[in-house]
């Protein structure tokens, strides 16, 4: 049979890898490789030159979507059909593994999965049975433990607590939960791939059955394989099947959800004798991009070592961006957008990618101001997201009572006791009475329609935000929202989920903080009334119950303005985590400073450092064309601005490779180097940037009647109705609008 046309498309290293006879093989496959490519390849090569049959193949990938890929493009390679092969996830895999052989398993034979969600719900009711206070004992932080635990193959049996007080908590759950699970016929998914193990380990006759099954085992994304998947394919893999995984070291962004990258560096140990291929040709980007990340992930030890190349040419150079501050950064990205747009190109093959959740906000902001579509990638807007809801539906409290979304939304977030049948019960009275939630929640504690349990459970709700009302009388509104954050008990009910996603939330609740005291500058409601009205205007105060008002409204609005659909041309914007596997023609790096990226949690061990070398690894090989990079001098956290420095990544790629589009010493008053790609962004003066048909300039002194004196910053707009960003001595940062400021320029 000639089967030469399935190595016909293929490089040679490539060919070398679809074409080994090794029994144990490892392709190190770099970013735009084509590693999908020699796996479906190999796969047909199997098929055919080597006769294998359908049923003894097994490949392993991490997403439904990439089996459902591999599986379609092996029959268009091949033009035939392939049911006996089996191709999925590790829990796809495991689950219809455990479907087969239930009992063996120890399971019953209509065991049912529960997701997250009925898992969370499960460990609640097992605290409350045994006692443990939620508060102390989180049920979203013995659900991370049970889960991690479950990663790393260890039941509660296997553990030992040193008479650690947390870890005898921790276990004595965890074999609660485990006997909940047994009596209930349930199992989680860690539990799928944690039996499927034992399933093999307990059954030798099994697993002798399906080593002679499978001979030929292939696993994508091997870089990402956690302790349990890597030991569930090193003991089905034995001694004589062929083994082949493809990943790529550089590219292991998932150290905080299980991922070892120990298992990618340590697979010739143990597999001895395995073969290493390289895939180095890189089909997506430019020379430059490459030559970049080559520079960049060599700062990492301990790597097994590639170089990624293209016989494509050099390209243009990477653009380097320091703003001002974050709204600078914003409004750059989106002004260079547009120009892209200008040419003709489509949005959706351009990306903004960034490291924190957070950092949308302020993205959203500028596209929406500019009326340009864009759509998040995998997650929600910024006020569309679960913790900023619950946040400013407090808050809506504070303007309205009888907000009754907002009172059904956090009356028991955070948890105070308040359960499903006193809800139901206020509810019922509220219907009765034809009053909002809030009134019929005062009438059932002061008429006794409750148990006294609920009933005080309820006052204690009212009072919270009635105290919280009180202490926030008289504050600006973004000390208002850092009050309310900080003592509703938002920050400890959202910390109890673990890991990224806590750390995420609690980002976007301080980002929040920040989208308040940007309102407090930006957003000048007395603008349009007539002068005179003075009482009118000193409604709009920033710590006026009008002016938090209006910041909802303009909050609502905005997450009114839905996503551009999935057929509509569009912006992507994501984090770098979510990145991964995806390519652009145009790509902005934003928020490259230290603390942010480098993450501030990831900067005090070499690994977490290394973790974040690999993401911007990753990140900068997602650019096909044009990659930018931006930081701000300064960026606004809790309502404060903070003085910023450059990512130390920016630092580790050559100066040739980069063209630096304005330094900071703009405001310095020091002469920079000509800025010549800075539209929208004033004319320069002297080593200054001009407000355009003003009399003023970035860096210029001015003293103002109320605020006193400062520095001006930023600009938006242009002539007497533009809006300038003063950083006031005493008074901190401002917007002011010129017609109405009259400031006084100093210097």
């Amino acid at each position: 049979m000639d089967v030469s046309h399935i190595l016909d498309s293929l490089n040679e290293p490539q060919r070398n890898a679809v074409a080994s006879p090794a029994n144990n093989l490892l392709v190190l496959a770099g970013a735009g490789s084509g590693k999908t490519r020699v796996l479906v390849h190999r796969i047909a090569w199997l098929l055919q030159a080597e006769q294998a049959s359908p049923f003894s193949i097994l490949a392993v990938t991490f997403t439904n979507k990439a089996a459902r890929e591999m599986r379609g493009r092996i029959e268009s390679l091949l033009d035939q059909s392939f049911n006996g092969m089996w191709v999925g996830t590790f829990h796809g895999l495991a689950h219809r593994l455990l479907r087969s052989h239930w009992r063996e398993a120890g399971l019953v034979q209509d065991f049912q999965i529960l997701d997250s969600d009925d898992q969370f719900r499960l460990i609640k009711r097992i605290n409350r049975s045994m006692q443990i206070d939620e508060d102390k004992w989180p049920a979203k932080q013995c659900q991370w433990y049970i889960n991690s635990q479950k990663d790393e193959g260890l039941r509660a049996a296997n553990i030992e607590h040193f008479d650690d007080g947390y870890t005898k908590t921790m276990l004595d759950i965890y074999r609660a939960y485990e006997e909940a699970c047994n009596r209930g016929g349930m199992v989680d998914f860690g539990e799928i791939l944690l039996r499927a193990h034992e399933l093999w380990l307990h059954n030798p006759q099994i697993l002798a059955h399906y080593q002679k099954r499978f001979r030929h085992i292939l696993v994508d994304e091997f870089q990402d394989t956690n302790a349990i998947q890597y030991a569930w394919l090193r003991v089905l893999a034995g001694t004589d099947n062929q083994l082949m995984v493809v990943g790529d070291d550089d590219q292991s962004i998932y150290g905080w959800r299980g991922a070892r990258i120990e298992n990618i560096q340590q697979f010739n140990i143990d597999f001895p004798g395995a073969e290493i291929l390289r895939l180095e040709q890189n089909y997506r980007s430019t020379a430059i991009i490459l030559q970049a990340a080559n520079k960049l992930i060599a700062n990492n030890q301990g790597r097994l070592g590639k170089t990624l190349w293209t016989e494509d040419g050099e390209g243009e150079t990477i653009s380097l961006y320091e703003a001002f501050n974050e709204q600078d950064e914003a409004r750059f990205i989106v002004d260079r957008l547009q120009d892209w747009f200008g040419a003709g190109n489509r949005r959706s093959d351009s990306a903004i990618l960034y490291r924190s959740n957070a950092q949308s906000r302020e993205l959203e902001d500028a596209l929406l101001r500019v009326g340009m579509p864009y759509r998040i990638y995998g997650g929600h807007r910024f006020y569309e997201r679960l913790e900023i809801k619950n946040a400013l539906s407090y808050l809506r409290l504070l303007v309205n009572r009888d907000d009754d979304t907002a009172v059904e939304r956090i009356i028991n977030v955070p948890t105070r006791g308040i359960g499903g049948r006193t809800l139901e019960l206020v509810r019922s009275l509220a219907r009765s009475e034809n009053c909002s939630l809030w009134q019929a929640c005062v009438r059932s504690v002061n008429e006794s329609h409750l148990t006294a349990r609920a009933a005080n459970a309820v006052l204690a709700f009212l009072e919270l935000i009635d105290a919280l009302d009180t202490a926030c009388d008289g504050l600006q509104l973004h000390e208002k929202t850092e009050h309310i954050i900080a003592n509703s008990g938002l920050v400890q009910h959202h910390e109890k989920e673990g890991g990224e996603k806590a750390r995420a939330r609690i980002e976007n609740l301080e980002e929040l903080v920040t989208a308040a005291s940007n309102f407090d500058d930006v957003t000048i409601y007395a603008e349009n009334l007539e002068q005179t009205q003075a009482e009118t205007a000193a409604e709009f105060e920033p710590d006026s119950k009008a002016f938090l008002a209006a910041f909802l409204d303009q909050a609502a609005l905005d997450a009114g303005d839905t996503q551009a659909q999935e057929s509509e041309d569009a912006v992507q914007l994501m984090t770098l985590h979510s990145a991964k596997g995806l390519e652009f023609e145009l790509v902005f790096m934003a928020g490259m400073e230290e603390g942010l990226f480098p993450h501030k949690m990831s900067m005090n061990n070499i690994s977490g450092l290394e973790e974040e070398r690999r993401l911007c690894y990753v990140g900068i090989t997602r650019a096909k064309k044009k990659l930018y990079f931006s930081h701000a001098e300064s960026r606004r956290l809790h309502g404060d601005v903070n003085l910023c420095r450059p990512s130390r990544f920016i630092r580790e790629i050559p100066d040739e490779l980069v063209d630096e589009i304005r330094l900071k010493t703009t405001i310095s008053h020091i002469p920079s180097r000509p800025d010549r790609n800075s539209r929208g962004l004033g004319r320069r003066i002297g080593g200054r940037i001009e407000v355009p048909e003003t009399e003023l300039s970035l860096g210029q002194r001015v003293a103002h009647g109320k605020f006193g004196e400062g520095v001006i910053l930023n600009y938006e707009g242009q002539g007497p109705n533009a809006r300038v960003q003063v950083n006031f001595d005493a008074a901190g940062s401002k917007w002011l609008v010129l017609s109405y400021a009259k400031l006084q320029v100093l210097a």
